[in-house]
């Protein structure tokens, strides 16, 4: 059946040519999310230069958030029409207009800022392109670890966070935009030339609409939407809102508050390729609950402000390996789960929650802390959600998944 070939039965389509894919796949993660990172490292130099209130410099930064997330749901939608190799580089190419425009001109005001960061989106909408393409490549049962090699792209934020600044710093504010489009043209063009979408790709009949309805009715769309939102969305909430919390709870300075970020998101990238491998070995599922459980735990334990050395800093890492793990689980399970024809579609559903579900808890934890002078609460809630979520993965989630299978992936989806 053709759906089943979109699956990557084939042993050929999972051999040399499938670990290509693979890499020009990751590659092209990493350098639009490299993209859609930019505007992160410069808020503090855009607020003291134009003069910007703490709302909006959050703002600012918010904006790429939030359109890359909810982007994703129609870019999911039409990788499932038009496939991987038409995707990666029309979305490259589309990216490196903002990324010029805000170099080039639009660094002067907050509203040209806002106009340019709404268009640099585009950039973080790459995911859901991404993961159909790369799952259709690889069989079940190694389909888990490419997905989570693919998923270490998003480590592309963290060259943004280490580079951005300094660049300007040597080579003036337009450096890292010329340079970041540069990278994106010559990806397009590799990518253009060089990517194929897996042999026997299903293309669906449907107009979008109706395939985003379809994909919506399935219940593992949901469920992995408020797993991502969890695991995904925390770790983009500490890589966001991490170093503000280390200064303010624990007196450090800039610097180490943001090397200690960096560590902090290296250990999540490392860890979603082995939450991938984990889940082709013992499923999803056991993969997922133990991340919530842990997750749970290390939240609970920062909430009391331990000491930072050893067991704060123990804490916030055994929180980053859970979440990069869990971030490579939950679309491990949409692989196995999701109808091959509507990948795409859930992707882009699931990473738009994950999107969003950074972007609320750092707007929480400010609030809290204006509040009540303390971040103890909007940890303690972390811990809470995490427990419901641990309890959602091996009741609802974990039923719903026994009976997609005993259905059989290739089914409709009904």
């Amino acid at each position: 059946m053709t759906t089943a070939k979109t699956g990557g039965q084939d042993p050929a389509v999972s051999g040399g040519r499938a670990a290509a894919m693979l890499a020009l796949a990751t590659l092209g993660f990493a350098v639009n999310f490299w993209a859609w990172a930019l505007l992160s490292p410069l808020g503090p130099r855009f607020k003291d230069l134009l003069g910007l209130s703490a709302a909006q410099q959050a703002l600012l930064v918010a904006v790429p958030v939030v359109v890359g997330s909810l982007g994703r749901i129609p870019v999911g939608a039409l990788t499932d029409r038009f496939g991987g190799r038409v995707m990666f580089p029309l979305v490259s190419a589309a990216t490196i207009v903002p990324v010029l425009f805000i170099g080039v001109a639009g660094q002067g005001s907050l509203p040209a800022l806002l106009a340019g960061g709404f268009f640099l989106g585009v950039g973080g909408t790459v995911f859901a392109v991404g993961v159909p393409f790369v799952g259709a490549w690889f069989p079940p049962h190694r389909r888990g670890l490419a997905l989570g090699v693919f998923g270490a792209g998003m480590g592309g934020t963290a060259i943004s966070a280490l580079t951005t600044v300094t660049l300007v710093k040597t080579g003036g504010s337009a450096t890292p935009f010329l340079l970041t489009a540069a990278v994106l043209a010559l990806y397009a063009a590799v990518s253009w030339a060089f990517l194929r979408d897996a042999p026997g790709r299903t293309v669906p009949p449907q107009p979008l609409a109706a395939r985003l309805a379809a994909a919506a009715r399935l219940p593992i769309t949901w469920q992995a939407c408020a797993l991502y939102a969890v695991a995904f969305g925390g770790y983009v909430a500490f890589s966001v809102y991490l170093p503000a919390y280390l200064q303010t709870a624990y007196g450090l300075e800039q610097a180490d508050a943001a090397r200690r970020m960096a560590g902090f998101v290296l250990l999540a990238v490392l860890m979603r390729p082995a939450g991938g491998w984990l889940s082709d070995r013992v499923g999803p599922l056991p993969v997922l609950a133990g991340v919530f459980a842990v997750t749970c735990a290390a939240a609970a334990v920062v909430a009391f402000t331990p000491p930072l050395v050893p067991v704060g800093t123990a804490a916030f890492l055994i929180m980053a390996a859970a979440l990069g793990a869990g971030s490579g689980a939950t679309f491990a399970l949409v692989a196995q789960v999701a109808p091959a024809d509507k990948v795409g579609s859930v992707t882009g559903l699931v990473g738009a929650a994950g999107g969003l579900g950074g972007f609320v808890p750092p707007l929480v934890m400010g609030l809290l802390y204006g509040r009540f002078g303390s971040y103890a609460l909007g940890l303690v809630l972390l811990a809470v959600v995490s427990a419901v979520t641990l309890a959602l993965t091996v009741t609802v989630v974990r039923s719903a998944a026994l009976r997609r299978a005993a259905q059989g992936v290739s089914g409709s989806g009904s």
